[in-house]
């Protein structure tokens, strides 16, 4: 996949082409985007995904925060797994909000990529005030040499398939789901910050995680089953994400991994942790020994565990 970041710059001479933020990568937009290299292969054009580096109510509103599935650079790489020939990446700013789907259409669609097919999504609406649909699509494309064609709905509409029902299945803490709908365990990547090492005196050291993206999703509190990639190796290893009730942690939440099978001292390292299963929910337990025996059986459920990814 080739990734194109001026679209001034840039000098095709045709595409197949499909527009969206992508947040998640998820099973219905890759359903979309399947769907466009298809129609890409049959026209012999190259097929395209646009999408936007920043969330395009992040821009309008200043103090919006919105909630990811993805960092940016991992919304990339997991495009890039789609097999799409280009991925433009188009900077959403307030001009570009104000155009309508006529002027988009025209000036940057047509004009400065030359799409000559365009997929629109079934639901999906886009332009100033967002009044238009997918017939006014088809004029707009019409006129200016484009044709436009609507997608079909994922699984014919039966399966409900969303970044907004990923993002509640995680803060449900249900991890599992959401990797059957994304495709992919969901991910948390960032650097290992110093902590204050209670889990190393239980024989439980921990690594604290510092998460690169702030925006991102966290699991709902609780324990779960988690790969871990840390100095280039893969680990099992047991996530904690809460506020450590047993050691009056007041309201901070912190996320502490234990790896599994591996000692040393990664203070500052790079980490990724890829959520697999729920083990439990978070509570406070009456002593450090109550809590390192519930440890310890935490530590059994997830050796136990067959890890299949």
């Amino acid at each position: 996949m080739i990734v194109v970041r001026d679209i001034e710059k840039w000098s095709g001479n045709g595409l197949v082409a499909t527009i969206g933020f992508f947040d998640g990568v998820h099973r219905g937009h890759r359903f979309l985007i399947d769907e466009m290299r298809k129609v890409a292969q049959s026209r012999g054009l190259p097929s395209a995904v646009i999408t936007f580096p920043k969330h395009p109510r992040a821009v309008l509103h200043a103090d919006y925060q919105p909630k990811l599935l993805n960092a940016f650079d991992e919304k990339l790489r997991q495009l890039e797994t789609t097999g799409v020939d280009y991925c433009v990446v188009l900077d959403f700013t307030v001009e570009l909000s104000c155009l309508s789907a006529r002027e988009f259409i025209t000036s940057i669609l047509a004009e400065k990529l030359r799409v000559k097919t365009l997929l629109i999504g079934y639901d999906h609406r886009f332009g100033h005030d967002r009044t238009d649909g997918f017939e006014q699509y088809v004029a707009y494309g019409a006129a200016c040499g484009m044709e436009v064609i609507e997608a079909s709905p994922y699984d014919g509409g039966n399966t409900a398939v969303s970044s907004s029902r990923i993002r509640r299945l995680l803060q449900e803490g249900d991890v599992a789901e959401a990797a059957r709908l994304l495709t992919y365990p969901y991910q948390l990547a960032g650097h290992i910050v110093s902590g204050f090492q209670v889990g190393r005196t239980l024989g439980f050291p921990t690594a604290n995680i510092e998460v690169d993206e702030p925006f991102k999703v966290i699991p709902g509190m609780g324990v779960y089953a988690v790969w871990v990639e840390v100095e280039g190796k893969r680990y099992k290893g047991m996530l904690y994400i809460g506020d450590r009730p047993t050691l009056h942690n007041g309201t901070n939440i912190s996320l502490e991994v234990h790896i599994l099978d591996f000692s040393g001292d990664i203070y500052n390292n790079r980490i990724r942790v890829a959520f697999l299963r729920f083990i439990r929910e978070a509570h406070k337990f009456n002593s450090l020994e109550e809590l390192k025996a519930q440890l310890e059986r935490d530590r059994e459920t997830v050796e136990g565990m067959i890890y299949d990814l």
